[in-house]
């Protein structure tokens, strides 16, 4: 990993204030903008942070990366954070342009830099029916029949995305609730230049499905979709694991089952090494304010 040299105590003065009528915001810390293409310009952050490094790209890690990568990918805090930090940071965001991640507290992958970061841009270049529709037929065809049961009432023929729920509470209000039991966990803090959490996946380089699919960056179409449909916010991530609020959840067995097929292709350890079958997994996805994946 290469940190920037020195940590900092975000509260401290001297970094600058911006004028935003008629109050005065403090401008983003300079080691945080160096998570900006244009150096953080014109973003402001009113919320004392603990220390913490820029996290790189390992450089022998680097045989995953599409392209080269000149900035770094995220902010790490050196210790675990509250659920409050999380919602303050989250409220922040449309000032700050950082989205807070509630991270495994695992040396791996964060510390030892092991990550592959794309650009969010390329998110644009996929979407959630051609991705969904691809993995299905790639199982299909490899598949042996007796693990077709696992598909019912599908089967071979994929039902493409699921309509979009009704909110229940806002979105931004759920991902606070959820942060609170994910911070349970006592985790760090990532901080993700990123427009909207789903393309931290991306943007951070996290690897968690790599054993289910190569490239996060259709990965994180995916959940912007569910961003807009459900109303979903990612909250947390681990090695393997993806924590996401959910404010619109299904909440009929119909529309559950349709879901339900949607997440298998996004990660099948889910159902395969969890519930089992489709059926089974939809009754608990039904009503349900948080989706949790893993991936094996």
């Amino acid at each position: 990993m290469r940190v920037a040299t020195g940590r900092q105590n975000w509260g401290v003065v001297g970094i600058g204030t911006v004028e935003m009528g008629d109050c005065e915001r403090e401008r983003l810390p300079p080691l945080l903008g160096q998570l900006f293409a244009d150096g953080g310009e014109g973003r402001t952050l009113a919320v004392e942070l603990p220390t913490g490094d820029l996290v790189w790209p390992d450089p022998g890690y680097t045989s995953l990366l599409t392209t080269s990568y000149h900035q770094p990918a995220f902010w790490l805090s050196d210790t675990v954070v509250s659920a409050e930090l999380w919602t303050r940071l989250r409220a922040e965001h449309p000032h700050s342009g950082l989205w807070p991640v509630l991270l495994e507290d695992t040396v791996q992958p964060w510390t030892a830099g092991q990550i592959a970061p794309d650009a969010p841009a390329e998110i644009d270049n996929y979407n959630t029916a051609a991705f969904m529709a691809e993995v299905w037929a790639d199982w299909i065809e490899k598949a042996h029949p007796g693990q077709l049961e696992i598909l019912d009432p599908f089967g071979p023929r994929c039902p493409g995305p699921a309509g979009p729920g009704t909110p229940m509470a806002d979105p931004d209000v759920v991902a606070d609730w959820y942060a609170g039991l994910v911070a349970e966990r006592r985790t760090p803090l990532g901080l993700v230049a990123v427009d909207r959490g789903a393309d931290a996946l991306a943007a951070m380089g996290w690897q968690g499905a790599l054993n289910h699919n190569e490239w996060m960056v259709p990965l994180a179409a995916v959940v912007r979709s569910w961003e807009d449909r459900f109303g979903a916010r990612v909250v947390g991530m681990g090695f393997n694991t993806l924590d996401l609020s959910v404010a619109a959840p299904p909440v009929t067995r119909e529309h559950a089952l349709h879901l339900a097929a949607e997440h298998w292709t996004f990660c099948p350890d889910s159902i395969v090494q969890g519930a089992g079958t489709l059926i089974d997994y939809a009754e608990q996805i039904m009503g349900r304010n948080a989706w949790s994946f893993w991936w094996d």
